[in-house]
């Protein structure tokens, strides 16, 4: 038996028994709703309104905090090096192939509600970084350790709740190690060595049957900067995220300027398949469905992964975390994914058959940019590419923490799971990973039920630190 039929054999009962749990969707008319994105989208509503619409009122405040000199305080990271891990960590191959997914589903309504769903998760990712910074643990070594696992374990202790607190720490660190093993890294070195093949000869590439040397050269990169902690990690995301994002944004706008005709018709239809019957996928609730799932699965806002890089901050004011962690869901869902939104739907303006060609995700998108460009492939492979080595990355510290939380902090346990993660990021290039990666993914979702429960029980402490803050700020 070869590997991969070992792999789906050991992870497929188990991915198929946890996917009809965290997946499980009621139906609403002709739609099925998944309870995960109902549990995030709900978390994310009460706390815009109950932080008063810090999604918006917050932006220009954020922006200040970045654009400050080097913070003082503890920690390793300035407020910019945070937030390119954490961005780093969330704009992934799902920016590109995952929206055209939304889309083909869902219809061009569901990038609208992509939208919607990216300015709600702000609110989120506003409430769970401020936590992770104000109960995050400093050690002697001048390092620090934050994340769900220690606000769900410091703050149900403060409200009587130890040892709950403690055993929703350790569940959601299991669920972030698991996770990082698969969405994490698998998938990332899996989907970069398809588009690497692709636009250097598909089936007849020199490297069609050379999986094994793309994994193993992005693990020995990947390896290389983790190995140095959040600081080296930090000093290659912050170069390289704005990096990705500007080769990223500068193909997709001259996609755009290239089909300037069709932006109004688009944004019609994306309007049209939002508000009215039709939609696809059960009309225009299936829209809204799909595009909050997007948005979602891709911010992460309510899984609290993202938190563990803003916990490491160099502050004394955990609130400023909180601020400067609301533009990442903007950044990747209302930015970047609505740049794709827009590639693939104005596409459709010249071709009504385009969004039912049967196309893959990234194979979609590839397409759409291909179309007006014949060498965009290339630019949009080596995008791709430093999605997926971007992302890697940043999983690599949050598994770490995950399993440091877990074990203890011995710097030989540590070394160790770095190893592990590496190699199966070499793995990941190699195999086929369908059940590994269901299974994963399914993991990453469930955390996101005691997550957001904490961040309910812990929202009267966050609303406290922010009025003491803000009266801060006006004395």
């Amino acid at each position: 038996m070869d590997i991969d039929a070992r792999l789906d054999a050991f992870f497929r009962p188990l991915a198929d028994a946890l996917s009809t749990v965290v997946f499980y969707a009621i139906p609403v008319g002709e739609t099925r709703v998944p309870l995960v994105v109902l549990w995030l989208v709900a978390g994310a509503v009460f706390f815009t309104v109950r932080f008063r619409f810090v999604n918006l009122t917050g932006i220009a405040h954020a922006i200040s905090l970045l654009r400050r000199s080097q913070p003082s305080g503890p920690g390793q990271v300035s407020h910019f090096q945070a937030l390119s891990t954490a961005i780093s960590g969330t704009v992934g191959i799902g920016n590109i192939g995952g929206v055209a997914v939304a889309i083909t589903v869902g219809g061009p309504g569901a990038a609208f509600w992509m939208i919607a769903a990216g300015f709600l998760g702000m609110s989120t990712k506003f409430v769970e970084c401020a936590l992770g910074v104000m109960n995050r643990t400093e050690h002697d070594d001048g390092r620090v350790s934050g994340g769900p696992m220690y606000y769900l374990e410091r703050g149900l202790a403060a409200r009587g709740l130890p040892r709950l607190g403690r055993a929703l720490g350790v569940f959601y660190a299991a669920g972030i190690v698991v996770g990082c093993l698969g969405i994490g890294n698998m998938f990332q070195s899996n989907q970069a060595f398809v588009q690497i093949v692709g636009v250097t000869g598909g089936a007849e590439s020199p490297l069609a049957d050379k999986g094994w040397l793309v994994g193993l050269v992005l693990a020995v990169l990947v390896g290389v900067v983790i190995l140095g902690g959040i600081r080296s990690i930090a000093r290659v995301t912050s170069t390289l995220v704005p990096l990705m994002a500007v080769l990223y944004l500068a193909g997709a706008g001259a996609v755009l300027v290239a089909n300037a005709e069709a932006l109004p018709w688009a944004f019609a239809r994306m309007a049209e398949g939002a508000f009215t019957s039709q939609g696809l996928a059960g009309g225009a609730l299936g829209a809204m469905i799909v595009g909050f799932q997007r948005a979602v699965f891709s911010n992460e806002a309510g899984i609290g992964s993202a938190t563990i890089a803003h916990s490491a901050v160099r502050t004394d004011e955990p609130m400023t975390e909180g601020y400067v962690a609301l533009l990442e869901p903007f950044i990747d869902t209302v930015v970047i994914c609505q740049a794709t939104a827009l590639v693939v739907i104005t596409t459709s303006y010249y071709d009504p058959d385009f969004l039912n060609a049967g196309l893959g995700g990234i194979e979609m998108t590839s397409e759409a940019f291909q179309r007006r460009f014949d060498w965009a492939p290339y630019p949009l492979a080596v995008a791709a590419t430093l999605f997926a080595l971007s992302t890697a990355i940043s999983w690599s510290y949050y598994g770490v923490k995950g399993f440091a939380y877990l074990v203890g902090e011995n710097l030989a346990l540590r070394r160790t799971f770095q190893a592990v993660f590496c190699g199966f990021l070499a793995l990941g290039a190699t195999v086929k990973l369908d059940a590994v990666l269901d299974f994963s993914d399914a993991m990453v979702f469930l955390i996101c039920v005691p997550n957001i429960l904490g961040l309910y029980v812990l929202t009267p402490t966050v609303v406290r630190e922010l009025e003491a803050y803000q009266e801060r700020r006006r004395g």
